[in-house]
């Protein structure tokens, strides 16, 4: 499963990496209303929820459901500006339409890469953003009620409840991250000058990777358990966020063009593996006889003969089941004398819970 940008023919000047205060502050939203999520910002969460104005936080509670659950494509911007200022200005520019049909892609657009009509103006898209924001709360469902009767209302509201959490927390927030955020952009931008897109893509996530097919064609691919894909005509842009881990965040919906939101690297935070790895893994530990062999070789090296009889199998029988545990990268070999001894990687097994956890929320 993957999500792919087509960029074929795209010249490598229209891709970009850019920094930009509406995605963080959108980030900076979802790790404020899902603090579990993002175990290296809950110090950052936890100080600003307890400072947060009851007022300012009332407010936020309503409109959630575009940060919370995922990030309403409204909130990653193609075309970054240089202060937060102007990229709500940019915000207020797009028309009712695409703005309602992009901040209710969460509750109402089952099928996202496809698009759906726009919930002004289609009864049945109406009713399902309706019911869904329902399912979250009644003021979740107040705030889409309001925004489909007034949507100018409701955007200059929810201008002002940005603007209100950025003199409350983002604007010091940003001024401490947004050095980090612009020296990680330019390090990519110039890997991408120098080295070309597949190193620049391997430096921003091992879950981002080239594919150039015979036939000419250039893919980018994001590992993420879903599917989908989208043509980039026009540009595509990487925005760097210092709160997104583990998420990584693809825009490829119609009408937009495509963005990729990825967290800065920090010595705090593992790197997760692809999940073609972490399916093998799974998949390995799934056999009630490789879980008894690695219970044994967790405690000593051990050799195939010594497993066979210890679990009363045979050699061949064991040799199969320990190559299935080594390809998916839980068991480590070492040779003593004649003897390959095997050892349970205790590193992978401790990472497969937080892994697991990782690929979903990616």
């Amino acid at each position: 499963m993957s999500v792919t940008l087509d960029i074929t023919g795209l010249p490598v000047e229209r891709i970009g990496f850019t920094p930009s205060p509406l995605a963080e502050l959108g980030a900076a939203l979802h790790a404020l209303a899902s603090p579990g999520h993002h175990p290296g910002a809950a110090g950052w969460a936890d100080a600003t929820a307890a400072t947060l104005d009851a007022g300012l936080a009332d407010r936020l509670s309503e409109a959630e459901f575009l940060w919370s659950a995922g990030r309403a494509d409204i909130l990653l911007p193609a075309a970054p500006g240089a202060t937060l200022a102007e990229e709500l200005d940019a915000l207020d520019r797009i028309p009712d339409d695409a703005f309602v049909t992009a901040a209710f892609e969460i509750v109402c657009n089952p099928a996202y890469q496809h698009g759906s009509p726009s919930p002004l103006a289609d009864p049945a898209t109406r009713r399902m953003a309706v019911e869904r924001a329902a399912a979250r709360g009644p003021r979740q469902a107040g705030f889409v009620e309001r925004m489909l009767a007034d949507p100018d209302g409701l955007r200059v509201w929810l201008r002002r409840l940005f603007e209100d959490c950025a003199r409350a927390f983002f604007d010091e927030t940003w001024e401490r991250v947004r050095h980090s955020l612009a020296a990680d952009a330019r390090h990519k931008t110039d890997l991408l000058r120098r080295k070309g897109l597949a190193v620049a893509l391997a430096d921003v996530s091992g879950a981002l990777r080239l594919d150039e097919g015979e036939d000419g064609s250039v893919r980018i691919v994001a590992d993420k358990l879903s599917n989908g894909g989208a043509v980039a005509s026009e540009s595509v842009t990487f925005l760097p966020t210092a709160f997104g881990w583990p998420h990584m965040l693809v825009v490829y919906a119609p009408g937009w063009q495509p963005v990729i939101q990825y967290p800065i690297p920090s010595p705090d935070l593992p790197r997760t593996p692809p999940l073609e790895t972490l399916q093998l893994r799974l998949e390995a530990l799934a056999h009630p006889v490789r879980l008894r062999l690695c219970r044994t070789i967790s405690r000593t090296p051990t050799t195939t003969g010594e497993l066979a009889a210890v679990h009363q199998l045979t050699a061949p029988e064991v040799s199969r089941h320990l190559a299935v545990l080594k390809k998916a990268g839980l068991v480590v070999t070492r040779r003593r004398g004649r003897y390959v001894q095997y050892e349970l990687s205790l590193p992978a097994v401790a990472r497969l819970g937080g892994s697991l956890l990782e690929g979903l929320l990616r």
